[in-house]
């Protein structure tokens, strides 16, 4: 079993091509996994007005959020076993050509329906564009520059998660909702534009099977963690953040500073992101303790404390520095895990943090129509304590 702390080996030798013509690759797959992912996440700054918009509830508009992510988790090993022998740059170009032709759709539909089915498809593209792009990273560079263009291309995930959804929730809130889902439609066409123009070809260079899925899993106890800690603390993140517009609105934050408050949590989940790429080469199990404890810190906060616009700042920039740095502490963890199955355990680990995102944003609907909107924080900062006793378990 390896252990989670120690790390993985040198990547394989990168591509021998030009080292600018791989590093405008790997930037144009940066930019298409960013807007896949902010297009994944857009919904929960704009619930509200969409909601509104289209005459469905709270809960029911944040199937938004669930639909692609249980999408998603199915589509990761799908994909990535249904087009192994196809060329990569085409898998890719065809998923980010398709997410940005449904974010278009949504931004012009005018029903619930239509909505769902670009979500639907949406989901599809996030799962197996995720799923591949980390392999790809490695094939567009040198091998010494391997390790900084896999953090670049990840990167993407991160970024799109802290600073995305802030970013198009300003847009919907000085423009309407319709055009920040055609401003990230525009953003996943020109990464479809840049890739077709500075990608080279890509032939597979390993077919992963199925059966592959349940074997890494079954023989490697890190893995196993890993995987469990991702579902705690992503399907209480999104149980709770899904749902962050109504709980500011009903603790008398101004609509028009709600955007403001989460592009704050944006910065704070970059600044998070850097700070856990410095301690994960060494403390790799603790900056998971520390994730767990902000983010059920700041979610108890909210719940409890009478707040207006500068306290629910604090509050969001603690929760951001821990949300910020969950993508690249969990992926390390998960690489570092399985070394030697870094596919199949990456597959794994996708399928696991959408089908979260999808689970958290179900159960927080479920909460906010039955019980309370304040209820969702109280679930989610329960499923984040929980971590650490999971972590105690492991014994690398």
């Amino acid at each position: 079993m390896a252990s989670a702390d120690v790390p993985a080996p040198d990547a394989p030798q990168g591509t021998s091509r030009s080292p600018v013509r791989g590093w405008l690759s790997v930037l144009a797959v940066t930019l298409g996994i960013f807007s896949l992912m902010t297009s994944e996440l857009l919904p929960v700054g704009l619930l509200t007005p969409i909601g509104a918009a289209l005459d469905v509830s709270a809960g029911t508009t944040a199937l938004m959020v669930t639909v692609p992510g249980l999408v998603a988790a199915a589509a990761a090993p799908l994909v990535t076993v249904a087009t192994g022998r196809i060329d990569r740059r085409v898998v890719l170009t065809l998923l980010i050509g398709v997410v940005g032709a449904a974010n278009l759709a949504s931004a012009f539909a005018t029903s619930f329906a239509v909505v769902l089915l670009a979500r639907f498809l949406i989901g599809v593209s996030v799962g197996g564009f995720w799923s591949l792009a980390g392999g790809i990273a490695l094939r567009l560079v040198p091998q010494r520059h391997v390790a900084r263009a896999t953090a670049v291309v990840f990167g993407g995930v991160e970024t799109a998660s802290v600073l995305g959804v802030p970013a198009g929730t300003l847009i919907g809130d000085l423009s309407g909702w319709r055009t920040a889902f055609a401003a990230v439609g525009v953003l996943g066409l020109m990464s479809l534009t840049c890739m077709i123009v500075v990608m080279p070809k890509l032939e597979p260079e390993r077919v992963m099977t199925l059966g592959d899925l349940p074997r890494v899993f079954r023989t490697h106890g890190a893995v196993r963690a890993g995987i469990t800690m991702t579902f705690l603390v992503i399907t209480g993140h999104f149980t709770a953040y899904t749902f962050v517009r109504p709980l500011l609105q009903d603790d008398g934050v101004a609509d028009g500073m709600i955007g403001v408050l989460l592009l704050a949590f944006g910065v704070a989940g970059v600044c998070g992101n850097f700070i856990a790429g410095v301690l994960i080469t060494r403390r790799l199990r603790q900056t998971v303790y520390g994730i767990a404890v902000l983010l059920a810190a700041a979610m108890a906060a909210l719940a409890v404390t009478g707040h207006g616009v500068l306290s629910a700042a604090v509050i969001l920039i603690v929760w951001g520095l821990g949300y910020g740095a969950v993508p690249v502490t969990f992926q390390t963890w998960i690489l570092n895990a399985a070394p030697t199955a870094t596919e199949a355990a990456s597959s794994l680990y996708v399928s696991a943090f959408n089908l979260s995102i999808a689970l958290g944003a179900f159960l927080g609907g479920w909460a906010v129509d039955t019980v309370s909107t304040v209820s969702v924080l109280w679930t989610g900062g329960v499923l984040a304590v929980l971590v650490p006793p999971v972590i105690r378990r492991f014994n690398p």
